[in-house]
């Protein structure tokens, strides 16, 4: 299975408490829901096709616990729903050394060696091993060479506070753009794919002169 990242942040790369405005307040943070106002039915349709492709999810430990206690608390499962269909039908792991009884049925939880762990999950037949949300353990997965695709939708606005996707120091990356689309919301999806590391140049007065 090919694992994809997806996540929503801001134009300053906050992915912290988009659904709410008491979803995720650790460090003080107070900007939560931010995405919601500007999440139209273009974005929905866009995100749904996404879950759709998935063959299974992994999760960090408080991504999952989020998400069980919303998506899998449902005691009808909505069949418009495509992101609501998948979560509670197509099977879950989340990567957690003390979660030891899930309550969200169809969910696997993988401990000790979990680059190993998931390293096997890629190795088995199927599409997509899709990753939502769970900053700290997509900063892992990156570490990890585990990543093929991210998905990034991109909200036209600043936040500045809250916890970002990539930290301020770390590893260098370059990205290969695979797809880009726009919603009239003005919210873009960007789809990359890890390529290597980044080229250094310096500049040049040639390089930067306009030929004409």
């Amino acid at each position: 299975m090919k694992l994809t990242t997806t996540t929503m942040v801001s134009v300053d790369g906050v992915m912290q408490g988009l659904g709410g405005a008491d979803e995720d307040r650790r460090g003080g943070f107070t900007r939560g829901g931010w995405a919601m106002p500007l999440f139209n039915e273009e974005t929905a349709a866009a995100l749904g096709q996404i879950y759709g492709r998935a063959d299974a999810f992994l999760f960090g430990r408080w991504t999952y616990e989020v998400f069980a206690g919303s998506w899998g608390a449902m005691k009808e499962i909505p069949t418009d729903n495509p992101v609501a269909v998948a979560l509670n039908t197509r099977p879950k792991y989340v990567a957690s050394n003390t979660l030891a009884d899930p309550a969200w049925a169809n969910t696997t939880v993988l401990s000790g060696d979990i680059a190993a762990a998931v390293r096997d999950l890629k190795a088995k037949p199927g599409g997509e091993l899709q990753v939502h949300g769970s900053t700290t353990f997509i900063r892992w997965l990156l570490d990890n060479d585990l990543v093929d695709e991210i998905n990034l939708f991109t909200f036209p606005l600043i936040l500045g506070q809250g916890t970002r996707l990539f930290p301020e120091t770390g590893p260098d990356r370059a990205l290969e753009l695979v797809e880009t689309r726009a919603t009239s919301g003005g919210i873009t999806l960007h789809v990359y794919r890890p390529n290597g590391r980044p080229q250094y140049k310096t500049a040049t007065f040639e390089s930067t002169e306009v030929k004409t």
